[in-house]
């Protein structure tokens, strides 16, 4: 699973995303999987959806990720008191606001490439849309 090798602090803030809307465009491949929502993403769910997309491909085409997990997500155990310091570290997440691109996909037919994103983006807390890249030539 993704997890940043080292980190300055081992825990941090509650990051609060604005609501931001970014303009990513593709880049690498000629589909992709794009978020419409503000949230966060754990490293169980990337990699759960890069698994989902990768089956679903059959090892045709290429896959590329654009997020990465690099904020440390605390959480104390159930049944605890209130005080006693911040809890344990539970799981790396990536912040996501709206328009971020999260996967893209090259070298397999438009049909596939739906159906995988599809397959993946069921695995996200987020709605998502699907891209493709358009030629824009003068």
């Amino acid at each position: 699973m993704l997890s940043p090798k080292r980190t300055k602090f081992r825990k941090s803030f509650k990051y609060k995303p604005k609501n931001n809307s970014l303009q990513n465009k593709l880049f690498f491949g000629l589909y992709g999987l794009k978020a419409l929502e503000v949230g966060r993403i754990s490293n169980r769910q990337i990699e759960a959806a890069r698994r989902a997309i990768t089956r679903k491909l059959k090892r045709e085409g290429r896959l590329w990720i654009h997020i990465f997990p690099h904020i440390p997500v605390t959480s104390k155990p159930t049944e605890v008191r209130m005080g006693k310091g911040k809890g344990a570290l539970s799981y790396w997440a990536a912040q996501i606001k709206p328009g971020k691109l999260l996967f893209e996909i090259d070298g397999v037919s438009l049909e596939l490439a739906k159906q995988a994103l599809a397959y993946g983006a069921g695995k996200l807390p987020l709605k998502t849309k699907f891209v493709k890249k358009t030629n824009h030539l003068i």
